[in-house]
């Protein structure tokens, strides 16, 4: 009996043995699945696309975090958090206060408001955490508002389809300074580093000066052909680089915009939105869906940065660390650009032979050749050119 019970006792304790190593084992297989799954999760050179009920006319780019505002046509408002990781694309909320097309926004310098126009003549200022409407201006305009510009903290300018912008302060809920300068809808608004000097382009061809710090107007240029679209400041305040309708890039020289000193053709249709990218290379938007990146001085253009295929692209924006170009056009989508590349491009002054050829592609995404242009383009690489589209490699000099 003592025998029967001294077994069963070591059997008792070898079977205990072993369901605390197959408990082990379990978990040890379970911390090599958990692993497993952790490595696949595929992780892409760009967020994914980001598709839409209706097509978005602007995107604003949170100035800290992977969040991206976007505004469409219905008037509604969409924050979305992006990431690399597959799948890795989430709603933060949305917002369906405008009664008309959302047509610009743009975040606060801390990124905690999100500012918005809209066609309905309405200003809306929403607080970015909780989506919640803060601040309502129903009517800021008598005309339906197409453009704006946050200046400081405290003011920022509203352009509308009429041509009147106006300067607005939040401290005192009121516009200060009112003009009307332009015959046509006001396309954009930029302001110098000193937030002393504002600019805008317009439907009627031409750029005006306003000095805001003494509430004035100052000049408008010379009428250009067709439509001014977009505008901004390049070469370290130099210059002003304005886009137009016939798809031709306008430069001014600082404190000489009443003349062109430049100006250089880039075939695509019209360009609706230009965004610098360093100080000597923008990219632009056009009607043709290309997002081609240009050179100012030597004026060319360097190649594709994107596409929405046969869509207009109505903007693109800049992430605030640079990395990423967005673009939204009428397919409905966002789209994310890998442009971190384009700031070590450098352009040979030498001015090449013209020659007819497919435009080359600046990322994998873009369609077209050439996964060596950048190493073509560094500096010290000799006897190599570069195919370039038609007519946009010389500028036309007044």
């Amino acid at each position: 009996m003592k025998m029967a019970a001294k077994l069963e006792a070591q059997n008792i304790q070898e079977s205990s043995r072993m369901c605390e190593a197959g408990q082990e084992a379990a978990l040890t297989n379970e911390d090599h699945s958990e692993d497993e799954e952790v490595k696949e999760v595929r992780v892409r050179e760009t967020p994914e696309d980001i598709t839409f009920d209706a097509i978005v006319n602007t995107i604003a780019f949170h100035p800290t975090r992977d969040v991206i505002a976007a505004g469409d046509v219905d008037g509604d408002v969409y924050v979305v958090s992006y990431s690399c990781e597959e799948s890795g694309n989430q709603e933060l909320w949305s917002s369906g206060h405008h009664l008309k097309s959302c047509r610009q926004l743009a975040f606060t310098p801390n990124g905690q408001e999100l500012f918005t126009v809209s066609k309905d003549k309405s200003i809306h200022i929403l607080n970015v955490e909780r989506g919640k409407l803060v601040t309502k201006i129903p009517k800021a305009h008598s005309a339906a508002i197409n453009s704006l510009k946050l200046i400081d903290e405290n003011l920022f300018a509203t352009g509308d389809d009429d041509g009147l912008l106006k300067v607005w302060d939040l401290r005192k809920e009121t516009s200060f300074m009112e003009m009307k300068n332009h015959d046509d809808y006001i396309s954009d608004i930029t302001i110098d580093q000193n937030k002393k000097i504002l600019l805008t382009t317009s439907g009627d061809g031409t750029m005006c000066v306003f000095n805001i710090k003494r509430r004035r107007f100052d000049l408008q240029s010379e009428f250009q052909d067709g439509d001014l679209t977009s505008l901004t400041i390049m070469k370290r305040g130099s210059k002003v680089v304005c886009s137009s309708t016939e798809g031709m890039i306008y430069l001014f020289n600082w404190d000489g915009f009443g003349a062109t000193s430049d100006r250089f053709l880039v075939p695509g249709e019209s360009i609706d939105c230009i965004v610098p990218i360093t100080d000597n290379i923008l990219c632009t938007a056009s009607m043709d869906g290309v997002i081609r990146a240009v050179n100012i001085f030597p004026n060319r253009v360097i190649g594709s940065v994107g596409q929405h295929i046969r869509e207009p692209i109505e903007q693109i924006a800049k992430s605030s660390e640079g990395r990423f170009l967005a673009s939204c056009a009428h397919d409905q989508k966002v789209k994310f650009w890998d442009i971190s590349d384009l700031r070590g491009v450098v352009i040979d002054d030498y001015r090449r032979r013209k020659k007819h050829g497919k435009l080359k592609s600046l990322s994998r995404k873009a369609l077209g050749c050439g996964s060596d242009f950048f190493a073509d383009l560094a500096e010290g690489s000799e006897g190599k050119e570069e195919e370039e589209e038609g007519e946009e490699s010389d500028s036309q000099s007044d």
